[in-house]
């Protein structure tokens, strides 16, 4: 038998960083985002050799290991480990021998929670192969669990209920580590437009978010003026993003995304560089309004809001750099997992 899961990656539209802690567990965090057709993919094939096979060509990493109750954490694959460790713990399993492979639309330090949406990949074909008793929460909060407090890997709580619960969602983020998710009924003209209206580029280079995210961290803890009103600022955004977003207010959503990225810059020194700099320079040259980062910054993935008749000379002018333009449309519907029978 073959289990196979898909789960969204997401833009973040409005609060990134506020789901952060110590910030989300000191003020409470808002965060507005929408899941694209960008995935990461998982499959599961149960077999007997006795072994754990791991594969993830996209990344051109391969590990076999002997089944066991625990599999080594060590800096290869253990997005893959952790979960697998986790599942074996929490529900009181007998080691598995399996084969796993994975793959992303978008490669890590993209800005687009890849990681987080692989873990809820990966998660969500366990849940299918084993039949286990997780819903959407559950899922999400087990793969922030992996990821921050077993694999210690620094980051916020946003990624993983977005890849979970897909579409545009208002995530609101306790102190307690309790988590609100409210689905947005946005309309299908809005979405159209929001789609003409934005242009998706890659920079041509990936980030390690956890440096950038550290500092945040950093800034909060010492009580960095500047920095702890920047964030206030942010989260308030996403109220203001909301809005404009149901009432389909495109100019009002390019306004909040430019101040949001201005804010932005102001939470740590490696949010933007000279390379950036220099993509928003042309960008805005040529016909963009504002343009933020999606992620904890310093590259990846950059939102561009254009008037839709000035779309193709952005898209034209982008093509000249060293990165590329990514199509794309918003999804609905969050992971997925299903069974094939061979």
């Amino acid at each position: 038998m073959i289990t196979r899961s898909k789960a969204p990656l997401r833009l973040g539209l409005a609060g990134g960083g506020s789901d952060v802690s110590p910030y989300s567990n000191l003020h409470g965090g808002l965060i507005l985002n929408a899941t694209i057709n960008l995935y990461a993919y998982c499959t599961i094939q149960s077999n007997d050799d006795g072994l754990i096979h791991i594969s993830a060509p996209d990344i051109l990493s391969d590990q076999v290991h002997q089944s066991s109750y625990s599999l080594p954490i060590d800096g290869k694959l253990d997005l893959h480990k952790g979960v697998y460790n986790r599942i074996i713990r929490d529900f009181k399993l007998d080691p598995l021998s399996f084969s796993i492979t994975t793959f992303s639309d978008a490669p890590p330090g993209s800005g687009l929670g890849s990681s987080s949406t692989m873990v809820v990949a990966i998660i969500k074909a366990f849940v299918e192969w084993l039949n286990l008793p997780l819903g959407e929460y559950e899922i999400a909060r087990l793969a922030y669990s992996i990821e921050r407090e077993d694999l210690q890997l620094s980051g916020g709580k946003q990624d993983q209920y977005a890849a979970t619960f897909g579409g545009f969602n208002f995530m609101e983020f306790f102190g307690d580590d309790n988590v609100i998710v409210n689905p947005l009924r946005v309309k299908r003209w809005i979405i159209d437009e929001l789609e003409m209206s934005m242009v998706l580029y890659y920079t041509g280079s990936s980030r390690f978010s956890a440096h950038i995210i550290d500092e945040q961290k950093k800034n909060t803890l010492s009580g960095n003026v500047i920095a702890i009103e920047a964030m206030h600022e942010i989260k308030k955004s996403s109220l203001q993003m909301k809005e404009a977003l149901l009432k389909g207010d495109i100019v009002r959503i390019a306004t909040i995304l430019g101040i949001a990225w201005e804010n932005k810059k102001k939470m740590a020194n490696s949010i933007s560089n000279l390379k950036i700099d220099q993509i928003f320079n042309v960008a805005l040259k040529s016909g963009a309004i504002a343009g933020k980062i999606s992620g904890a910054g310093g590259g990846g993935f950059i939102m561009f809001m254009v008037d839709p008749a000035h779309r193709i000379s952005l898209i034209n002018a982008l093509k000249e750099l060293d990165g590329r333009v990514v199509d794309f449309k918003f999804s609905e519907g969050g992971c997925h997992g299903w069974k094939i029978f061979n």
